[in-house]
């Protein structure tokens, strides 16, 4: 499944790249307002952190909500105390869009993620001129040499990486790459089996001063609560905002 998304993302990529060259995204990228400090606004507090996502569909779950107007979830994530958004802007299987995180961008003055199954330079170009501040880059769908020179990338253009992993082989190489930003996805990406105890497992591994983020699994406060007693610094949340009343869903998750 993975092998998959990759593909389809890079397929979608190379498409938008016939109708707009690298030039034209490298200018506008160059021509947006500095990224936001990512770390800073995750940065280890009394209380979780929330990244909080729009959301619209999954390859394991369908569709999830429907989703019209992506910058008023957007705002009511901040006003609710999230301290960043993800916006998934994978077309095929997830419903989303470059446009989603335009708008999205427009709407909120914290940082914004752009979730995306990231295989090449044009995506983090598209990315930053898009007015996203951090990239996803997935430890199991990139080589060592071609994550280490994505995340070299991402950080030229002031952007954060979210580097995700899954496994502890998957997290030392996050951690050797010099990652500030650790992402350990409980959703094995390659089956799309849970595994709800990885992060207690893993979590030792990330130095101290690195960012800790739990990823999935995340249904209700009990979720957030066990994430937190792990060593988690922030969790990243979609579908259980989507699916529900996602300020009430929120604000319970941020006394943890």
């Amino acid at each position: 499944m993975l092998e998959q998304l990759l593909a389809g993302s890079l397929e979608d990529s190379r498409a938008r790249r016939q109708l707009k060259p690298v030039s034209v995204v490298e200018a506008e990228a160059l021509d947006r307002p500095p990224a936001i400090d990512a770390l800073e606004a995750l940065a280890p507090s009394e209380t979780i952190r929330v990244i909080a996502e729009v959301k619209r569909a999954s390859p394991s779950r369908g569709d999830l909500a429907e989703i019209a107007e992506p910058q008023t979830l957007a705002a009511k994530y901040e006003a609710g105390g999230a301290s960043a958004v993800s916006v998934l802007t994978e077309e095929r299987r997830f419903k989303g869009s470059l446009a989603d995180l335009e708008a999205v961008r427009k709407a909120v003055s914290i940082p914004v993620l752009r979730k995306e199954f990231i295989g090449e330079e044009y995506q983090i170009l598209e990315a930053r001129a898009a007015g996203a501040d951090l990239v996803l880059l997935i430890v199991a769908a990139l080589q060592q040499e071609l994550l280490e020179r994505l995340y070299a990338f991402t950080r030229e253009l002031g952007m954060t990486a979210l580097v995700e992993a899954h496994s502890d082989e998957e997290v030392t190489r996050a951690v050797d790459l010099g990652a500030q930003l650790i992402g350990v996805n409980a959703r094995d990406l390659r089956t799309f089996e849970l595994d709800r105890e990885l992060f207690g497992r893993v979590a030792d591994q990330i130095p101290a001063g690195v960012i800790r983020v739990a990823e999935s699994a995340v249904l209700d406060v009990s979720d957030v609560i066990r994430y937190r007693e792990a060593g988690a610094d922030a969790v990243l949340v979609g579908e259980a905002l989507v699916t529900g009343d996602p300020l009430a869903t929120l604000q319970s998750y941020l006394g943890v």
